[in-house]
């Protein structure tokens, strides 16, 4: 991963400034996962977001919401006229970049380039992200509850190591989630809602070829919540769409052409050509081949 090294102070030596607990230096960067006694590399680890070889950045769609959002790097992010409106719009635009950072990391732990064993601090990736430390710390304690990353005191924020043990079970609670559910639709819908689908089909394909682990994940997850939406059950989709999430974080880190190691362009190409054939299998409503061709889906890529 691309790294920048922390800026000397006017004085010619390296500021040391100290974040709060659960974070290293204001100026450090990502440190590889040694060990509780491991030090910080002083560097600020670069979090390129799918699609992008530049800088890394809150999504391009919401650019400029989050420059605006961001307001002074004070803390504040931004103001507006009168008491009462100034905390709501307050709120709301800190509200806004916490979850553009979010998508963003999710996205960067989705193509494995927050490595996994890797240590990370907020102010680095604040830094990185054009915004205060704030936001960031936001979000990556919702990557800590989430179990993707473990907080480090006084270091930062550690991608979590997932082992295959860990992705088979969650592949086996989905199973126990959304085959049930699949099946009854097999009975029930008719074969032009299935139809509806091809072309969330065929842009997960699309995404696939590029070999982008993290686009060709969130056109899997989409397919994936349309299916489970035509039961009507949003909540089933919710929780459903969370652990398709969390199972698509990469076993190790990612190669130099930015790709992860575990499942690469072969792979995501095998995986989205299933979503076809469960739709085949689906509009002919034949019960006998949706079960094991959705059980199958479900392993991890």
């Amino acid at each position: 991963m691309e790294r920048a090294a922390a800026q000397p102070s006017a004085g010619g030596r390296a500021r040391s400034a100290t974040g709060p607990p659960g974070e290293g230096p204001a100026g450090s960067g990502g440190t590889r996962g040694r060990g509780p006694g491991a030090e910080a590399s002083g560097r600020a680890p670069s979090v390129p977001l799918p699609r992008s070889t530049s800088a890394p950045r809150v999504p391009e769609q919401a650019g400029r919401a989050a420059a605006a959002a961001a307001g002074p790097q004070d803390g504040t992010h931004g103001t507006a006229q009168g008491p009462a409106a100034g905390k709501g719009v307050v709120a709301v635009r800190r509200h806004l970049v916490r979850e553009q950072i979010l998508q963003a990391l999710r996205a960067a732990l989705a193509g494995g380039e927050l490595v996994p064993g890797e240590v990370y601090s907020a102010p680095a990736l604040a830094g990185r992200f054009g915004v205060s430390a704030t936001p960031v710390r936001e979000a990556m304690q919702q990557l800590a509850a989430d179990g993707a990353v473990d907080v480090v005191p006084n270091r930062g924020f550690r991608v979590a190591v997932r082992s295959p043990r860990e992705l088979a079970q969650l592949a086996e609670v989905r199973a126990l989630i959304e085959v049930p559910v699949v099946l009854e639709l097999a009975r029930t819908v008719p074969g032009e809602r299935w139809a509806a689908l091809r072309p969330l089909a065929d842009a997960a394909a699309t995404a696939a070829a590029t070999g982008d682990r993290a686009r060709y994940g969130e056109a899997d997850r989409a397919f994936h919540r349309a299916v489970l939406a035509l039961s009507g059950n949003d909540q089933l989709v919710a929780v459903a769409d969370d652990l398709h999430r969390r199972s698509q974080w990469p076993l190790r880190a990612a190669g130099a052409d930015g790709a992860a190691v575990a499942g690469g362009r072969a792979a995501l190409l095998a995986d989205a050509a299933e979503h076809g054939a469960l739709l085949d299998a689906l509009t002919a409503r034949d019960l006998t081949a949706v079960s094991p061709l959705f059980r199958g889906h479900l392993r991890p890529v």
